[in-house]
């Protein structure tokens, strides 16, 4: 299966197996809003929200234009990244995870700006809708 998955979506594996340490459930290509998809969203023990965004080469993250955006869907910002990739180019005023197919670590903390609580409302619901159809289409292909 391993050999099935893109880069990013072994980047993402990794991170969201690290995050259950931290108490943390995690959605992969999770939609908050039309146009937007965040590659991992974490959703912490007390309703903490952590959007991660999984970059597998300089010329990925040198092609996304909109991670700023994503910004204000989550309490904390991550880059997670392989151990190979020019760390450099990453923005110093947000997190960064290094992962790879099996755990990560945490490197740099990204700075905490709390997602206000009408949007974390709806953030958490549409989490836990976006999850229960994961699990949905898992059991039942068919549906």
């Amino acid at each position: 299966m391993d050999d099935l998955m893109q880069p990013g979506q072994l980047l993402a594996r990794g991170v969201s197996r690290h995050l259950l340490g931290y108490g943390f459930v995690s959605v992969e290509e999770f939609v908050p809003s039309r146009g937007l998809r965040i590659d991992v969203m974490g959703l912490g023990p007390k309703g903490e929200l952590w959007v991660i965004e999984c970059k597998s080469s300089r010329a990925d993250f040198q092609s996304d234009n909109k991670w700023q955006g994503y910004l204000e869907w989550g309490d904390r910002y991550f880059w997670a990244v392989d151990s190979e990739f020019p760390t450099d180019l990453l923005p110093q005023e947000t997190g960064l995870i290094i992962a790879d197919q099996y755990s990560a670590e945490i490197i740099r903390m990204g700075p905490e700006t709390k997602v206000p609580a009408a949007r974390r409302k709806v953030l958490t619901h549409k989490f836990a809708t976006h999850a229960a159809r994961r699990l949905q289409a898992f059991r039942d292909p068919r549906v």
